[in-house]
């Protein structure tokens, strides 16, 4: 099978927390926010939450044990399916954890959409990256179009697949994350910013309510 050159796990798995941040800066009540700020730097960072988007953002491929790599997978089809997956489960598990501690404190649209960004932001990098494989792209529009998409700004370089254990794969491949990550780390280190002063902003206001002014 021909492996098709695309951005690696690591920078879809950034791109995919960065798209769930950027998704849950929407008004409400979100998950991370009733962390209190000495609690652990996972669970500020949204928990179980923010490592299913990380592991979202790196799920479309999958589809390379497959025939056919950038196609169903990678698809806003797919973004729609993933979109309903993800408001049944946060339905469910919210009915059933009523009582618990351990509630999902976000509303299902919330999550529905920072999961479907964090798929989404896949679809996005690969449009954005290198290809070297006809057919250039990927099937972005199906199941309402089969045309094969690409933007040709060659954002992101490529990885190697075929040969992982090769020296020159190794080095393509290491390239690739390193500019991944310098890309992307600023992006995750300006979203968490607005976090933490969003955080900041929701105790003071909560505050407020509990000791009003006399």
């Amino acid at each position: 099978m021909v492996q098709k050159h695309m951005p690696s796990p690591v920078g879809h798995a950034l791109a995919g927390v960065a798209a769930a941040w950027t998704a849950d800066l929407m008004p409400g009540r979100r998950v991370w926010r009733t962390a209190d700020p000495r609690a652990s730097f996972v669970r500020r960072a949204g928990g179980t939450l923010t490592l299913a988007c990380a592991a979202l953002g790196a799920l479309p491929d999958l589809d390379l044990a497959l025939s056919r790599h950038r196609a169903v997978t990678h698809s806003i089809g797919a973004v729609i399916l993933v979109s309903i997956i993800a408001s049944v489960v946060t339905g469910w598990v919210n009915r059933k954890v009523q009582s618990s501690k351990f509630k999902v404190q976000g509303s299902v649209v919330r999550i529905t959409l920072m999961c479907a960004a964090a798929y989404g932001s896949h679809l996005l990098l690969d449009w954005l990256a290198v290809d070297m494989t006809k057919p250039y792209g990927l099937r972005m529009l199906w199941p309402f179009s089969d045309r094969w998409y690409i933007s040709g700004l060659d954002w992101f370089p490529p990885t190697e697949r075929r040969e992982f254990f090769s020296l020159a794969a190794f080095r393509i491949n290491l390239f690739a994350m390193v500019y991944e990550t310098a890309v992307l780390l600023p992006v995750l280190g300006v979203l968490w910013l607005v976090r933490v002063k969003a955080l900041t902003g929701f105790l003071a206001e909560a505050a407020g309510r509990d000791h009003p002014s006399q």
